[in-house]
């Protein structure tokens, strides 16, 4: 094989590594008017589906590999190009009985969650899901995180979505997979890469001045991850058990949008506020103190540079914002969180797969992170502004869906769609019992800042 040989990075190993305990995939639960993808009978026409899909792979090249582990002395894991590729063991279909509900719905995209990848094959999945009402169907797609971030996965589903209902579907490109590197070639490989990493430290030791400068501007945002004043210890600050619960909630954008701006504020500190008042209200609800309780809670930075088309693999730096629960007025408590990350987003940000370089740094930067009690997740994604199709069939919402890790049980996603703003909630179910309350005090969070939500649906699952 000749050409760069493609390596996973720090993080993306960490995130390989993570799954045996906590499954790191990004997912999407797509809802699609099927009324040009159902027979009359209700079965689904999965083979316009693989078509369609067929269609665009080449776009995609990741989701026709996977991962391989070299003999030691070799490097690190990298990606290859699959000995074969079937899309049958990619894209399925799951009929349910006719009429099911949305909860139900919910319960069987855990359960399609729930179940891991075969390392032998590119690690990624889509289910077509009928039997919903009005002829809808539904789309779970889920890919391990090592492949993409939120940005990148999206862009990935992007990939394979028309603007136009009755754009023809191109014949799929011929593929056949390329060889492997052989073992000389990894060899040499690794060996230029440690060269590369020593030749990076001769050159920052013979610049002390620019190195210096460098670090010190870094310095605020690694302490802001590492050193900081340690998040209040709550009921949430627990390692994540097997176990989800899974809550969709529907938003207008442009009503968001409104109040976030009326604020001095982004969709994203507007995402952020909400979250923390719901959480003020859950904890209150448990019955501990908020006066002086704070949470703090991530929020990913893309480093990307916007491109066209599809992309892959992660190049992300994160935020950890404090939320002061204490605050009972949501218009105070929404300008605050926007003081906080405008001078924040303000920070040099290093990729996290950068701090994370060697196992040792790994280890460190996990114990730091564990001793920060970050016990949220958070994103916030901007999709298509215009309607988008999948063979035809028109995409009608788009719920992102989290991945849990270590002492972080909560997870919630946003992600905007032709002017609406649907927010994904996934939970830890023993640290989050009583979802219903959050998801609750997510939509009166809303409402205090004049922005009406219609219907939340929410389900749990017994594992993971």
């Amino acid at each position: 094989m000749t050409g760069r040989i493609d390596r996973l990075s720090s993080l993306e190993q960490l995130m390989l590594r993570a799954s045996r305990r906590w499954p790191q995939d990004i997912g999407a639960l797509v809802i699609l008017d099927g009324t040009n993808l159902l027979e009359p009978s209700g079965d689904l026409r999965i083979g316009s589906v693989r078509e369609a899909i067929a269609s665009r792979l080449h776009l995609v090249p990741r989701l026709r590999q996977v991962i391989r582990h070299p003999r030691r002395g070799r490097g690190g894991p990298f990606w290859a190009d699959a000995p074969s590729f079937d899309l049958r063991d990619h894209v399925h279909v799951s009929a349910l009985p006719p009429g099911t509900d949305e909860q139900s719905l919910l319960e069987i995209t855990q359960e399609l969650r729930s179940e891991g990848f075969d390392p032998s094959r590119p690690l990624w999945g889509m289910w077509l899901i009928t039997g919903l009402p009005e002829g809808r169907v539904a789309m779970f797609v889920k890919l391990h995180h090592a492949i993409a971030d939120g940005m990148a996965a999206m862009s990935t589903i992007g990939a394979f979505l028309d603007v136009d209902p009755d754009t023809p579907v191109a014949p799929a490109r011929p593929w056949t997979p390329a060889p492997p590197p052989s073992d000389p070639a990894l060899l040499i490989d690794n060996v230029l890469r440690r060269l590369r990493r020593v030749g990076r430290a001769v050159s920052a030791l013979a610049r002390p001045g620019t190195t210096l400068r460098r670090a010190r501007e870094a310095w605020p945002a690694i302490r802001e991850l590492l050193a900081e004043e340690p998040a209040s210890r709550t009921s949430l600050d627990r390692m994540v058990g097997p176990g989800r619960s899974v809550a969709l909630i529907r938003t207008n954008l442009a009503d968001v949008k409104e109040a976030a701006h009326r604020h001095g504020a982004t969709v994203n500190d507007f995402l952020l506020s909400i979250t923390g008042g719901a959480l003020r209200i859950l904890l209150r609800g448990r019955g501990e103190p908020v006066a002086a309780t704070t949470v703090r809670i991530y929020s990913p930075v893309s480093l990307r540079r916007r491109a066209a088309g599809p992309q892959q693999g992660n190049l992300i730096a994160q935020m950890a914002v404090p939320l002061p629960l204490g605050v009972s007025d949501a218009s105070d408590r929404l300008r605050r969180v926007a003081t906080e990350t405008r001078a924040r987003k303000a920070r040099a940000r290093t990729s996290l797969a950068a701090l994370l370089r060697g196992r040792l740094a790994r280890r460190l930067m996990l114990v730091a992170v564990m001793r920060q009690r970050v016990n949220v997740a958070s994103a916030s994604i901007p999709g298509p502004t215009e309607p988008r199709y999948l063979a035809g069939a028109r995409v009608l919402e788009v719920f992102p869906v989290l991945p849990l890790i270590a002492n972080e049980p909560l997870g919630v996603a946003a992600l905007s769609y032709d002017g609406a703003l649907t927010i994904g909630v996934v939970a830890d179910r023993d640290a989050f019992p009583d979802i219903d309350v959050f998801t609750g005090a997510m939509r009166e969070e809303l409402e205090a800042l004049g922005v009406g939500a219609s219907r939340t649906t929410f389900a749990r699952s017994e594992g993971s």
